[in-house]
């Protein structure tokens, strides 16, 4: 099994932190969003994963690289990376990747996390993780048969069709066949909005008899700006904590400070007369002074002092001295 990472876009959304750092490299609960992601799929998946290829910008930089590389040697994978230099669709991203195409292929976009707690159906030609949404409109969606096979894909409809969301994340049994297909849409020029679109060779692949059929996932985290990554840092934690995995590293040092769980706390962090929690990560050395922080996301080497943070977002090395509540500080900033 091999698991096709598109990523290369930057994350405008939630700058300033994807200013330094792509966004699928923002930890969650100390841990980066497309480490979680490849974990988690891996967990569903119950089969070998024999490569990950990660598609990214070229200026994302080689220790970016690096890490990714580390990511799915972590899993007992090969890491390959791929590059995607202009934003032409869905469907380009993936074909960036074609020379992995082969076997059994799972492509998820590096932008949500997921918990599911279902068989992944390897007889299918291709597999839709989806998810029950209250407003259908903003996505696209899937039609059933009552065969729980997929007939239709349907992109913000505006019109009530179906209330199942596509995720963004796929298995394929043929990479092959997959490759095939979208080859065929960009030798043809066979674009909608200017982009090759993936639903366009997912429809193409249904006309010819293949199989689809839903993942339905339990609870779907987006990343997609300050306010929801801080939330699924949150829900996340909470998930984590009711696992009952051990969140707070023994190496953290605690004077005259409370910690309130679920929270992540990373290598070497210092807090000193604060309380932190619920729902806060602490990257590694970040040192906290006379603070309260709850639902929060710091990453790592962080100071804090004289805060009363909720909802934050503060970036790597950055400094924070004030009063203020909900902020967004990216890395290497100061506010003092």
């Amino acid at each position: 099994m091999k698991i096709i990472v598109p990523m290369a876009g930057r994350g405008s959304r939630l700058r300033p932190h994807t200013l330094t750092v792509p966004k699928p490299l923002i930890p969650i609960a100390g841990k980066p969003i497309v480490h979680r992601l490849v974990e988690d799929i891996a967990s569903v998946i119950n089969r070998d994963i024999e490569e990950i290829a990660f598609i990214i910008h070229k200026d994302f930089g080689t220790q970016v690289e690096k890490d990714l590389i580390a990511i799915a040697e972590k899993l007992g994978a090969k890491g390959s990376i791929y590059y995607q230099e202009k934003p032409l669709g869905t469907a380009h991203a993936i074909m960036s990747a074609k020379e992995s195409m082969t076997g059994p292929v799972v492509v998820a976009y590096a932008d949500t996390l997921f918990r599911a707690d279902f068989t992944l159906d390897t007889t299918a030609d291709s597999v839709i993780w989806v998810q029950r949404v209250d407003d259908p409109s903003a996505f696209g969606v899937v039609q059933l048969n009552d065969k729980n096979e997929i007939t239709d894909f349907v992109e913000k409809p505006k019109e009530f069709v179906s209330d199942l969301a596509i995720i963004g994340i796929y298995y394929f049994k043929s990479g092959e066949t997959l490759r095939a297909e979208l080859q065929y849409l960009l030798d043809n020029d066979i674009m909608k909005g200017g982009e090759y679109q993936l639903t366009d060779g997912l429809e193409n692949m249904k006309l010819k008899g293949m199989k689809f059929v839903p993942g339905k996932v339990d609870h779907w985290m987006d990343c997609g700006n300050k306010d929801v990554t801080v939330e699924t840092n949150s829900r996340m934690l909470n998930f984590l904590h009711n696992d009952g995995k051990n969140l707070v590293s023994d190496t953290v040092t605690l004077e005259n400070s409370t910690i309130i769980p679920p929270c992540y706390i990373g290598e070497g962090v210092v807090l000193k007369n604060s309380t932190v929690g619920p729902n806060v990560s602490l990257g590694d050395n970040t040192k906290v002074a006379d603070s309260t922080i709850k639902n929060s996301l710091v990453q790592t080497n962080a100071v804090i002092t004289n805060a009363q943070l909720d909802n934050a977002m503060i970036g790597n090395h950055a400094v924070f001295n004030g009063k203020f509540t909900a902020v967004s500080i990216g890395d290497y900033s100061v506010l003092e």
